[in-house]
Protein backbone atom coordinates (compact mmCIF):
# COMPACT_ATOMS: atom_id res chain seq x y z
CA UNK A 1 0.00 0.00 0.00
CA UNK A 2 1.15 3.56 -0.58
CA UNK A 3 1.70 5.94 2.44
CA UNK A 4 -0.86 8.47 2.75
CA UNK A 5 -0.33 11.75 0.22
CA UNK A 6 0.92 14.89 1.95
CA UNK A 7 1.63 17.73 -0.46
CA UNK A 8 4.95 18.95 -1.08
CA UNK A 9 6.49 21.25 -2.83
CA UNK A 10 7.70 18.63 -5.72
CA UNK A 11 4.48 18.44 -6.75
CA UNK A 12 4.50 14.78 -6.35
CA UNK A 13 2.20 12.65 -3.90
CA UNK A 14 4.34 11.05 -1.25
CA UNK A 15 3.89 7.78 -2.10
CA UNK A 16 6.05 4.65 -2.68
CA UNK A 17 5.90 2.11 -5.56
CA UNK A 18 6.80 -1.02 -5.61
CA UNK A 19 9.42 -1.68 -7.97
CA UNK A 20 11.39 -4.00 -10.21
CA UNK A 21 9.17 -7.61 -11.18
CA UNK A 22 11.58 -9.76 -12.20
CA UNK A 23 10.13 -10.75 -15.77
CA UNK A 24 8.25 -8.43 -18.16
CA UNK A 25 5.02 -10.31 -17.88
CA UNK A 26 4.58 -10.05 -14.09
CA UNK A 27 4.96 -6.62 -13.92
CA UNK A 28 2.24 -4.26 -14.12
CA UNK A 29 2.89 -2.31 -17.23
CA UNK A 30 -0.09 0.11 -17.11
CA UNK A 31 0.89 1.26 -13.75
CA UNK A 32 4.24 1.34 -14.38
CA UNK A 33 3.65 3.30 -17.66
CA UNK A 34 1.46 5.62 -15.41
CA UNK A 35 4.21 6.43 -13.38
CA UNK A 36 7.21 7.05 -16.29
CA UNK A 37 4.87 9.31 -18.00
CA UNK A 38 4.04 11.61 -14.04
CA UNK A 39 7.61 11.92 -13.90
CA UNK A 40 8.27 12.85 -17.21
CA UNK A 41 5.44 16.27 -16.23
CA UNK A 42 7.07 16.71 -13.49
CA UNK A 43 11.06 17.04 -14.96
CA UNK A 44 9.33 19.25 -17.73
CA UNK A 45 7.05 21.30 -15.87
CA UNK A 46 9.13 21.84 -12.65
CA UNK A 47 12.53 20.83 -14.02
CA UNK A 48 15.21 22.83 -12.01
CA UNK A 49 13.37 22.73 -9.12
CA UNK A 50 12.12 18.95 -9.29
CA UNK A 51 15.93 17.60 -9.82
CA UNK A 52 16.98 19.79 -6.67
CA UNK A 53 14.66 17.38 -4.54
CA UNK A 54 15.97 14.12 -6.43
CA UNK A 55 18.56 12.10 -4.26
CA UNK A 56 20.27 9.49 -6.38
CA UNK A 57 22.41 6.26 -5.53
CA UNK A 58 23.73 3.21 -6.37
CA UNK A 59 26.71 1.05 -5.88
CA UNK A 60 29.87 -0.15 -8.02
CA UNK A 61 33.29 -2.05 -7.46
CA UNK A 62 36.30 -0.05 -6.95
CA UNK A 63 40.07 -2.03 -7.54
CA UNK A 64 43.13 -1.72 -5.89
CA UNK A 65 44.48 -1.21 -9.35
CA UNK A 66 42.96 -0.60 -12.51
CA UNK A 67 44.47 -0.79 -16.18
CA UNK A 68 45.86 1.82 -18.18
CA UNK A 69 43.82 3.05 -20.84
CA UNK A 70 45.93 2.60 -24.33
CA UNK A 71 46.46 5.86 -24.76
CA UNK A 72 48.28 6.19 -20.87
CA UNK A 73 50.69 3.54 -22.08
CA UNK A 74 51.94 5.35 -25.22
CA UNK A 75 54.87 6.24 -25.44
CA UNK A 76 57.20 8.99 -28.33
CA UNK A 77 60.44 6.41 -29.58
CA UNK A 78 62.13 6.60 -32.30
CA UNK A 79 60.75 4.45 -35.74
CA UNK A 80 63.39 2.43 -35.65
CA UNK A 81 63.16 1.67 -31.73
CA UNK A 82 61.75 -1.68 -30.71
CA UNK A 83 58.16 -1.54 -29.56
CA UNK A 84 58.32 -1.70 -26.14
CA UNK A 85 57.11 -4.99 -24.41
CA UNK A 86 53.81 -4.75 -21.75
CA UNK A 87 52.49 -7.61 -20.17
CA UNK A 88 49.35 -8.50 -19.83
CA UNK A 89 47.35 -7.10 -17.01
CA UNK A 90 43.61 -6.75 -15.71
CA UNK A 91 42.15 -5.23 -12.73
CA UNK A 92 43.38 -6.62 -9.29
CA UNK A 93 41.12 -8.97 -7.50
CA UNK A 94 41.07 -7.10 -4.74
CA UNK A 95 38.17 -4.65 -4.27
CA UNK A 96 36.14 -2.58 -2.19
CA UNK A 97 31.61 -1.79 -2.72
CA UNK A 98 31.15 1.61 -3.13
CA UNK A 99 27.78 3.12 -2.27
CA UNK A 100 27.37 6.68 -2.65
CA UNK A 101 24.39 9.25 -2.58
CA UNK A 102 24.23 12.26 -4.13
CA UNK A 103 22.02 15.46 -5.75
CA UNK A 104 22.07 18.42 -7.72
CA UNK A 105 25.19 20.17 -6.27
CA UNK A 106 26.86 17.92 -3.45
CA UNK A 107 27.59 14.45 -2.26
CA UNK A 108 25.35 13.63 0.56
CA UNK A 109 25.99 10.24 1.49
CA UNK A 110 28.76 7.51 0.78
CA UNK A 111 29.53 4.11 2.44
CA UNK A 112 32.35 1.06 1.58
CA UNK A 113 32.57 -2.55 2.14
CA UNK A 114 35.57 -4.48 2.17
CA UNK A 115 36.05 -7.52 -0.30
CA UNK A 116 33.44 -10.58 0.99
CA UNK A 117 30.50 -8.79 2.01
CA UNK A 118 27.69 -7.96 0.23
CA UNK A 119 24.45 -5.47 0.13
CA UNK A 120 21.73 -7.61 0.99
CA UNK A 121 18.32 -5.78 2.32
CA UNK A 122 19.45 -5.28 5.99
CA UNK A 123 22.39 -3.65 5.20
CA UNK A 124 21.18 -1.34 2.63
CA UNK A 125 18.22 -0.56 5.37
CA UNK A 126 21.25 0.53 7.56
CA UNK A 127 22.74 2.89 4.74
CA UNK A 128 19.44 4.48 4.37
CA UNK A 129 18.98 5.32 7.85
CA UNK A 130 22.38 6.93 7.76
CA UNK A 131 21.25 8.21 4.21
CA UNK A 132 17.96 9.87 5.85
CA UNK A 133 20.00 11.00 8.92
CA UNK A 134 22.12 12.84 6.86
CA UNK A 135 19.29 14.42 4.70
CA UNK A 136 17.85 15.83 8.00
CA UNK A 137 21.14 17.77 8.47
CA UNK A 138 21.57 19.33 4.98
CA UNK A 139 17.94 19.94 3.77
CA UNK A 140 14.97 21.17 5.37
CA UNK A 141 12.31 20.50 2.81
CA UNK A 142 11.24 17.01 1.01
CA UNK A 143 13.54 14.75 -0.69
CA UNK A 144 13.12 11.90 -3.35
CA UNK A 145 14.73 8.82 -3.38
CA UNK A 146 16.18 7.45 -6.23
CA UNK A 147 17.48 3.76 -6.83
CA UNK A 148 17.24 0.98 -9.36
CA UNK A 149 15.30 -2.42 -8.95
CA UNK A 150 18.34 -4.55 -7.34
CA UNK A 151 16.64 -6.81 -5.17
CA UNK A 152 17.97 -5.21 -1.22
CA UNK A 153 16.56 -2.30 -2.97
CA UNK A 154 12.83 -3.48 -3.64
CA UNK A 155 12.86 -6.02 -1.19
CA UNK A 156 9.88 -6.10 1.08
CA UNK A 157 12.37 -5.53 4.16
CA UNK A 158 13.30 -2.53 2.33
CA UNK A 159 9.71 -1.17 1.23
CA UNK A 160 8.90 -1.40 5.15
CA UNK A 161 12.04 0.92 5.98
CA UNK A 162 11.41 3.45 3.40
CA UNK A 163 7.99 3.70 4.77
CA UNK A 164 9.09 4.07 8.38
CA UNK A 165 12.00 6.44 7.28
CA UNK A 166 9.68 8.60 5.19
CA UNK A 167 11.46 8.34 2.46
CA UNK A 168 9.63 9.11 -0.98
CA UNK A 169 10.77 7.07 -3.99
CA UNK A 170 10.79 7.88 -7.73
CA UNK A 171 9.91 5.23 -9.85
CA UNK A 172 12.88 3.40 -11.81
CA UNK A 173 11.94 1.58 -15.01
CA UNK A 174 13.06 -2.43 -14.60
CA UNK A 175 15.93 -2.42 -16.64
CA UNK A 176 17.03 0.84 -17.42
CA UNK A 177 20.58 1.90 -16.55
CA UNK A 178 20.23 4.65 -18.74
CA UNK A 179 17.76 6.42 -16.21
CA UNK A 180 20.47 5.86 -13.23
CA UNK A 181 22.37 9.20 -13.13
CA UNK A 182 25.24 6.94 -11.53
CA UNK A 183 25.52 4.25 -13.88
CA UNK A 184 25.52 6.91 -16.72
CA UNK A 185 27.59 9.56 -14.86
CA UNK A 186 29.10 9.42 -11.92
CA UNK A 187 30.93 5.85 -12.02
CA UNK A 188 32.09 6.07 -15.64
CA UNK A 189 33.55 9.64 -14.49
CA UNK A 190 35.20 7.55 -11.63
CA UNK A 191 36.60 4.95 -13.32
CA UNK A 192 37.93 7.21 -15.53
CA UNK A 193 40.05 9.03 -12.96
CA UNK A 194 41.19 5.53 -11.33
CA UNK A 195 42.64 4.37 -14.68
CA UNK A 196 46.14 3.64 -14.10
CA UNK A 197 46.53 3.84 -10.27
CA UNK A 198 47.59 1.24 -8.01
CA UNK A 199 46.84 1.75 -4.28
CA UNK A 200 48.62 -0.41 -1.38
CA UNK A 201 45.06 -1.67 0.60
CA UNK A 202 41.57 -0.51 0.93
CA UNK A 203 42.17 2.23 2.88
CA UNK A 204 44.36 3.67 0.07
CA UNK A 205 41.51 3.22 -2.54
CA UNK A 206 38.81 4.74 -0.45
CA UNK A 207 40.61 7.82 1.16
CA UNK A 208 41.39 8.40 -3.28
CA UNK A 209 37.74 7.93 -3.74
CA UNK A 210 36.32 10.07 -1.55
CA UNK A 211 38.92 13.17 -1.82
CA UNK A 212 37.83 12.45 -5.69
CA UNK A 213 33.65 12.64 -4.98
CA UNK A 214 34.16 15.73 -2.30
CA UNK A 215 36.63 17.49 -4.62
CA UNK A 216 34.38 17.67 -7.71
CA UNK A 217 32.42 21.62 -8.61
CA UNK A 218 28.46 21.85 -7.86
CA UNK A 219 28.30 22.14 -11.75
CA UNK A 220 29.82 18.23 -12.12
CA UNK A 221 26.94 17.11 -10.15
CA UNK A 222 24.28 19.58 -11.69
CA UNK A 223 25.50 18.17 -15.40
CA UNK A 224 25.19 14.32 -14.53
CA UNK A 225 21.72 15.53 -13.05
CA UNK A 226 20.39 17.36 -15.57
CA UNK A 227 20.74 14.62 -18.02
CA UNK A 228 17.97 12.75 -16.68
CA UNK A 229 15.41 15.25 -18.30
CA UNK A 230 16.62 14.18 -22.00
CA UNK A 231 16.99 10.57 -20.71
CA UNK A 232 13.64 10.37 -19.37
CA UNK A 233 12.16 11.67 -22.72
CA UNK A 234 13.61 8.91 -24.59
CA UNK A 235 12.38 6.51 -21.90
CA UNK A 236 8.94 8.29 -22.83
CA UNK A 237 9.28 7.97 -26.77
CA UNK A 238 10.08 4.22 -26.27
CA UNK A 239 6.91 3.95 -24.51
CA UNK A 240 8.78 3.24 -20.94
CA UNK A 241 9.82 -0.20 -22.70
CA UNK A 242 13.54 -0.88 -21.59
CA UNK A 243 15.98 1.19 -22.16
CA UNK A 244 19.47 -0.17 -23.14
CA UNK A 245 22.76 1.17 -21.12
Amino acid sequence: MSAPYRHNCTGLPKSLCLLGPKTAHCRDESAEKGHVYSTHRALQCRRRRFLQHIQTGDESWVYHYNREYKAQSTEYRHKTSLSPREFKVVASARKVLFTIFWEMEVVVHMEFLEQGQTVNSERYISILRALKLRIRRVRHEDSILQHNNARPHTSRQTQDALRQLELTTLLHPAYSPDLAPSDYYLFPQLKKYLKGHHYDDDKEVIADVRRWCRGQLSEFFAGGMCQLVKRWRLCVKRDSDYVKK
